[in-house]
């Protein structure tokens, strides 16, 4: 028996909660998006429906009524100004819920700790695991938010629908991560200090010799205060250098959705970049060697004037969450958006360029280098005016700082 560092019995003082659905349904491949390369907001590229993303659409369009709670000061012994992105603050509990075609899904809150898996398990063998990204936040108005989560939800399940699991209702999900910031919320650092990274993740535990999908699931989530993601701190100037030989995602292949298996593949050429002293790569499309597509993690943006460009959604990148609510923020301030391909070219003759996704949250990008020629995108170590702009407009309405007239902020406490 194989033991991954997630899972053990809570103490009884802390006792347990459980969260109970059910769903047997089947899940089916999910077919590439075909729709025109070229696209205003107003007719965004999606992939084509299924009865599966058609549900997930449904439920992470519906409102869910926050469950009230007393908010709790933060932890004491956490310095939370010197904060980085990673495990060192892990909170205590998490959540973890098992799927069976008997009973469906059953979840419980747990001490943080070792999950069980045989050797056989179907996600070691051949890597049925999707995952999500998250964060809680202190707003101005004193209490804990999430972002926009039915949309992770619904992300989740179409990924889900892709790699053939059941995924979690969108009830459950979004219970189970209110669950769990409430239990860690002294994890949650102050309003403006950072944040509480949330990961969910789905993944085949059950065990199985020949290829097919697992007899049977586990939905975790666990969390950890964190601040930037970048080593230079929120908005400084990021240098990315443009992938030569190694692509991330094909047509037709799988990089449109948040599958674990998506994301190794990127370290050789990440690391290699970063012994090099960039922060990161981006990644030109498969066919042609001519578009961008995306960084390792996140998704890219080009601004020229008042134009503000990213790659189309035709299965190849991901659909960011962050990345829709820029393009909705950035239409509502009289940016004109497009949702096209962007050539290499284009890239580098471009006012401004920058990146955007949960962990990141906006970033502005410093320079692109390409064949050893480095473009400098206005002045050393100061982000561009659009890009501030941009990141501003997006946590003043995560953080409760203005009127949220979206919709996207979801009380927890």
């Amino acid at each position: 028996m194989l033991q991954l560092d997630l899972q053990q019995p809570l103490p009884a003082s802390t006792g347990r909660r459980q969260l109970q659905s059910s769903s047997r349904t089947a899940h089916h491949g999910m077919p590439s998006c075909s729709q025109q390369h070229i696209q205003k907001r107003s007719k965004p590229c999606r992939p084509h429906s299924t009865p599966a993303r058609a549900q997930a659409q449904a439920q992470a369009e519906a409102p869910l009524a926050p469950v009230e709670q007393e908010p709790s000061s933060t932890k004491k012994n956490i310095t939370w100004d010197t904060l980085g992105f990673g495990l060192e603050h892990v909170a205590p509990t998490m959540y973890v819920a098992e799927w069976s075609p008997e009973q469906g899904w059953k979840g419980e809150l747990r001490a943080y700790g070792p999950l069980q898996l045989d050797p056989s398990a179907q996600v070691l063998n051949y890597g049925q695991s999707v995952f999500e990204g998250m964060k809680a936040q202190r707003s101005a108005q004193d209490r804990i938010v999430l972002f926009r989560p039915q949309q992770n939800a619904a992300r989740m399940a179409e990924g889900a629908d892709r790699l053939s699991m059941p995924a979690p209702p969108a009830d459950l999900f979004v219970g189970a991560v209110q669950q769990l910031v409430r239990e860690n919320q002294d994890y949650v650092p102050p309003q403006g200090k950072g944040s509480l990274y949330i990961r969910p993740l789905l993944m085949g535990s059950g065990g199985i010799l020949g290829l097919g999908p697992a007899p049977s699931y586990t939905f975790a989530v666990f969390c950890a205060a964190v601040g930037a993601y970048f080593k230079g701190g929120q908005m400084t100037p990021i240098d990315l250098v443009v992938e030569e030989h190694f692509h991330r995602a094909a047509p037709g292949g799988m990089g449109g959705t948040k599958a674990a298996g998506n994301y190794s593949p990127v370290l050789t050429t990440q690391l290699a970049a970063k012994q090099n002293g960039y922060a990161d790569v981006v990644y030109l499309d498969a066919k042609t060697d001519t578009y961008l597509e995306e960084v390792s993690s996140c998704n890219i943006f080009t601004v020229k004037g008042r134009h503000i460009k990213t790659p189309p959604l035709q299965g190849t990148i991901l659909p960011g969450i962050t990345r829709r609510s820029i393009l909705e923020l950035a239409e509502s301030r009289g940016y004109t958006v497009e949702e096209a391909p962007i050539t290499l070219e284009e890239a580098l003759q471009a006012d401004e360029v920058f990146t955007s996704g949960t962990a990141v949250v906006v970033s502005p990008v410093g320079s692109l280098t390409h064949k050893g020629q480095k473009t400098q995108f206005g002045k050393p170590g100061v982000p561009g005016p659009v890009a501030t702009e941009l990141y501003g407009a997006l946590t003043d309405v995560q953080q409760e700082k203005v009127k949220d007239s979206y919709g996207w902020v979801f009380p927890v406490t």
